[in-house]
């Protein structure tokens, strides 16, 4: 991503605020003014302003994100075109597994839930439409990564590095670039617990017709709850269907 010649600092500190107010989960005036680098009164300035247009809400003393983003966020993403293809395949893929489905985008180097859905046993995760994710840790953002040109994932990983989430979280770029390979051949990818302790995913890259990464697709489950023979036989052959079946009507629809 370009950086601006010439950033509008207040424009800047806006977002960085509401950032804040998002990661807290709501938050008062001096709980925002602690993690930003400007004092009360501007940050009271900005929260004001922002309540003005009801791009905030205020609850007693706290600050919470308001319902005009999601205006602009449901705009943004009927943009997409990957979206409306790719949504009724993802509910399908919900009901036909009982799990919890993800549709992942890439942007800047990190990773957007563009749309998910929840099937009967579906887990309850910190995910949820819009949140953005970093690659390497995921079963989506490493089917993405395995089919992007080489310089491009050394661009996103020198932007964002490969830290450490969980013990089996892979941080060394030749051991993921080894697993990136393995991807390519198969054409899935699995998450082992590398973002969260306890979750596995397996997912599957969306690729345009000259193969590159678009978007991916994945199931995600509890260790304890799925065995490895379903998580690797059934989910799989699900999982590289659905994403067969997006791919056909993306490209040639």
């Amino acid at each position: 991503m370009s950086k601006p010649n010439h950033p509008v600092r207040t424009v800047s500190r806006t977002f960085e605020i509401l950032e804040v107010l998002q990661e807290l989960d709501g938050a008062g005036v001096s709980e925002v003014t602690d993690h930003v680098d400007i004092g009360k009164s501007a940050v009271h300035n900005h929260l004001t302003t922002l309540a003005n247009r009801e791009y905030v809400d205020k609850d007693g003393d706290e600050y919470h994100i308001g319902l005009s983003f999601l205006g602009l966020g449901a705009y943004a993403r009927n943009r997409t075109p990957i979206y409306d293809v790719a949504k009724s395949q993802v509910d399908e893929l919900a009901d036909e597994t009982g799990e919890l489905v993800n549709l992942l985008v890439e942007k800047n180097g990190r990773g957007i839930y563009l749309y998910q859905a929840q099937g009967e046993n579906a887990v309850e995760l910190d995910t949820h439409e819009g949140k953005r994710v970093r690659l390497h840790c995921t079963g989506l953002g490493k089917a993405i990564l395995a089919f992007r040109p080489r310089e491009e994932v050394e661009g996103m990983l020198s932007e964002h590095g490969l830290p450490r989430l969980t013990p089996r979280t892979i941080t060394d770029r030749e051991d993921l670039y080894a697993e990136l390979e393995a991807i390519r051949e198969q054409r899935y990818a699995v998450d082992r617990e590398e973002r969260l302790n306890g979750l596995r995913c397996l997912a599957a890259p969306i690729t345009d017709d000259a193969d590159r990464s678009i978007a991916a697709v994945s199931v995600s489950c509890p260790v304890h709850r799925v065995d490895d023979e379903r998580f690797h036989e059934a989910l799989t052959e699900a999982v590289l269907g659905t994403a067969n079946v997006i791919e056909l009507e993306h490209n040639y629809s």
